[in-house]
């Protein structure tokens, strides 16, 4: 869902914190505020992985989190256990994992899903118990909520909220006017 109201800048920029694929200096970057139980979160993916291939180098793509748990109750304890894969450097691993297996989440089991991309289980359940990745999360949230997100998928290209379709095509030449 795209907010209906008129268009808001990021109110934090990307930083070094960010979760990025991509080179920050890319010509443009692309930031998704998102949910992994969100359906059309989960459409979405497909159309940024395919912008990614399509566009290389131009584009950085940034994921913050954003769960609704009042539409997805397990949304909050799935994007923990991505933060927490991070210091194994498998955010992304994990992030993909989650969004191509979808339409498995019901009964999840986060144990498996880790052990589906390869985590070392124990560090990462002691992970997941530590604050940070919690506050992480709020973090996100936080920020997503000062610049004007309701819902999820919400994108930013270069700073500003994009308000259109998040097909390909409208995606495609959204970034290709920020290029120009």
């Amino acid at each position: 869902m795209i907010s209906d109201k008129s268009s808001v800048d990021l109110v934090a920029p990307v930083t070094e914190r960010d979760h990025v694929r991509g080179a920050l200096e890319a010509p443009v970057v692309l930031v998704e505020y998102g949910d992994y139980e969100c359906f059309h979160c989960g459409r979405a993916y497909w159309v940024i992985k395919r912008l990614r291939e399509e566009l290389g180098d131009e584009l950085a793509f940034v994921f913050r989190n954003f769960p609704v748990p009042e539409l997805h109750p397990r949304a909050e304890s799935v994007a923990r256990a991505l933060e927490a894969a991070s210091p194994q450097d498998h955010f992304w691993d994990m992030h993909d994992w989650f969004y191509e297996h979808q339409h498995e989440l019901e009964g999840l089991d986060l144990v498996q899903h880790a052990q589906a991309i390869g985590l070392d289980v124990g560090r990462w359940k002691r992970d997941l118990q530590d604050p940070e990745y919690r506050e992480r999360v709020r973090e996100d949230v936080e920020t997503g909520r000062g610049s004007g997100v309701t819902g999820t998928p919400t994108f930013f290209i270069n700073g500003v909220q994009y308000p259109g379709s998040y097909d390909f095509e409208s995606m495609l030449a959204a970034i290709r006017r920020a290029t120009t």
